[in-house]
């Protein structure tokens, strides 16, 4: 009578669904946190030098995002937005959703770095003639993203976290794919470890991502 395979055989017969909910997990963390990074950017922008019909939206929408749970964006991206018409995939429905709440915490993340700056140098800016763009790529925008660096990392660690959500709408992440893995082979706690690993690689990589940024920006 043959032994029963081990967990790393099983890993290894595993590979596939692993690699490719990985690959998945991976796809909709970059995505949200790119898309959210620029819109979140754009909403600190209206949030600190609007006028007040622009903050007044540009505030609405963050509070609103901030205050209702990844999981009810995600359902309402998918189910909601199906029902007027607007059929998207569960990938492209998940995506959506992280890339708007990302977007709220990015505002808010973007709105204190630059409200920390001195008004003075946006002022003598002014002065010697540089258009707002240009204020913001030469002055502002550099001290902002080494004030806001920081909670940005904690951020796109929490989009990646909250990717685990999407297999409610039935997304092949790396935690469906875990889960279909485990109902295989019962091996519940050994594959749960192994995902949590893996998602802690992702996040080390851009935490990693972050220093080297801030290392590069300390010396402009």
């Amino acid at each position: 009578m043959s032994a029963p395979p081990s967990f790393l055989d099983l890993v290894w017969l595993a590979r596939w669904p692993l690699l490719y909910g990985l690959g998945t997990t991976i796809a909709i963390s970059a995505l949200a946190i790119l898309g959210g990074t620029v819109l979140g950017t754009g909403l600190g922008l209206a949030l600190a030098y609007g006028n007040r019909v622009t903050r007044f939206f540009a505030r609405a929408y963050t509070d609103f995002i901030r205050g209702t749970p990844v999981l009810v964006l995600v359902l309402a991206s998918y189910y909601i937005l199906g029902t007027v018409g607007l059929d998207l995939s569960p990938f492209q429905a998940g995506v959506l959703a992280l890339t708007l709440f990302c977007a709220s915490h990015v505002g808010e993340i973007t709105r204190g770095a630059l409200q920390t700056i001195h008004k003075g140098q946006n002022e003598a800016a002014k002065a010697i003639g540089l258009t707002f763009g240009q204020t913001f790529r030469h002055v502002l925008g550099p001290q902002a993203l080494r004030l806001a660096l920081p909670a940005w990392i904690n951020t796109a660690a929490e989009m990646v976290k909250a990717s685990t959500l999407l297999s409610v709408i039935g997304v092949a992440e790396l935690l469906l794919r875990s889960q279909e893995i485990i109902s295989r082979t019962f091996k519940s706690l050994e594959f749960y470890l192994l995902a949590g690993l893996l998602y802690f690689i992702v996040n080390y990589a851009i935490e990693c991502l972050g220093r080297y940024v801030e290392r590069r920006t300390s010396l402009a």
